[in-house]
């Protein structure tokens, strides 16, 4: 049961102009589930994509890596069930497989086509299935099918992800919608998570790979559920360049100002959301780290404290042992730390004041706030002026079912 999160509805979802998805059941893993979606991208679209730092790295991974190279992309398959990880130079050949199934079918170049998977790790992905559902997803493709998008993407999800959002740049009506999947093997660098976001404004393709980063690093990288950082994590933004406005040529202007913060706050609610559905979540928790020397320390921080099983546990059973918090942040790596300036604040509840308990608290108001069901956990350095802020959730009984099951 995901925290507080609402499944999305397609009519709060916009249609992006020179973008449509298709959504079949191909029986990947599973039969009777929609597990194999197709992007097609109108000619002069921009690409860019930001992926997963594990070395593990999945084998669709690597082939987009080489195709966004290329440039000029026209098109993504995306399925779930199987992960097509682990698999050597077999996953990289059915990866690769993949793409000349939907090239030869859209006569395009296998280059033009970036593939996705998600799932299980260590099978050999179904190639045969894929191609198979591929004219099923193809007849489905049309512009206003985001919520299936969706919906095709999920595993272990509870609920799906998708966001829109719209603004003017000088006087033309953008539109932002994008999707995420990710429950579990959640800890970004990326953030198994995959994450789609288009616009129809006229970006330059010499700043897409700016933004695709600094979205990023302003939304996925910023979340945690369980510290695993996976093997397929991809994050892809599309700028259609429909819209009826001058090109972007700079994030420093205003329209590039204006742009990002629009799909920066579509960014974060998808990764809220990733948190808010983590695998058994009850609880959806901020950590805020302020008064480092650095953003990079305070975020040391606040990824000791959202990592620590004994302080996600602690929350989970609305137990305040807030010593767990203050032993995170003794570990997380700051060696001139100074212990005696550390605050530490539950919502409104002050805790600790000068790296001890503060005297006007009562662990009845420690409870109160942990029995509730969002909660910001803020600590304060008392080093500088830097800040930093990380969303993750607690650990339930259920995550140990869930990914104990994961297989089954």
């Amino acid at each position: 049961m995901a925290v507080n999160l609402p499944a999305p509805r397609a009519a709060d979802l916009r249609a992006v102009a020179g973008l449509r998805i298709g959504v079949a059941e191909a029986g990947i893993r599973k039969a009777n589930r929609k597990d194999l979606s197709v992007v097609l991208i109108d000619a002069g679209a921009c690409v860019a994509g930001v992926f997963t730092q594990n070395r593990f790295c999945a084998a669709p991974v690597q082939v987009c890596r080489e195709h966004l190279m290329h440039g000029d992309i026209r098109a993504m398959v995306i399925n779930t069930g199987n992960a097509n990880a682990g698999t050597g130079e077999d996953g990289l050949v059915r990866a690769r497989s993949t793409c000349i199934a939907l090239a030869q079918k859209l006569e395009l170049a296998p280059e033009q086509v970036l593939p996705f998977s998600t799932g299980v790790i260590m099978e050999p992905l179904p190639v045969e299935r894929i191609a198979a559902g591929l004219p099923a997803a193809l007849a489905d493709a049309k512009e206003d099918n985001w919520l299936r998008a969706a919906e095709g993407i999920m595993t272990t999800d509870t609920v799906a992800k998708a966001f829109s959002a719209q603004l003017d740049i000088e006087g033309a009506r953008i539109t932002i919608t994008g999707i995420s999947k990710g429950a579990g093997m959640i800890r970004p660098n990326m953030a198994t998570m995959l994450g789609f976001m288009a616009t129809d404004a006229k970006v330059a393709p010499a700043v897409m790979q700016q933004l695709a980063r600094e979205l990023a690093d302003g939304s996925f990288n910023r979340v945690t559920v369980d510290g695993d950082t996976s093997t397929n994590d991809s994050f892809v933004v599309i700028a259609t360049n429909k819209a009826a406005h001058a090109p972007i040529a700079s994030l420093d202007s205003d329209a590039g100002r204006a742009l990002k913060a629009a799909m920066l706050d579509v960014a974060r609610r998808l990764a809220q959301a990733i948190v808010r559905d983590g695998e058994g979540a009850t609880k959806f928790i901020t950590v805020r780290v302020e008064g480092g020397k650095t953003g990079e320390e305070c975020r040391k921080v606040a990824y000791a404290i959202a990592h620590s099983p004994l302080v996600k546990t602690a929350f989970f059973a609305s137990d305040p042992n807030l010593g767990r918090i203050l032993a995170a942040v003794g570990y997380a790596g700051i060696d001139d730390l100074d212990q005696t300036k550390i605050d530490l604040h539950l919502d409104d509840v002050h805790v600790a004041v000068n790296g001890g308990r503060n005297p006007a608290y009562r662990e009845e108001d420690g409870q109160r706030v942990m029995k509730q069901s969002e909660i910001t956990v803020r600590v304060g350095l008392g080093r500088g002026n830097a800040a930093d802020t990380v969303w993750t959730c607690d650990f339930s009984h259920d995550y140990v079912s869930i990914n104990a099951d994961y297989r089954s």
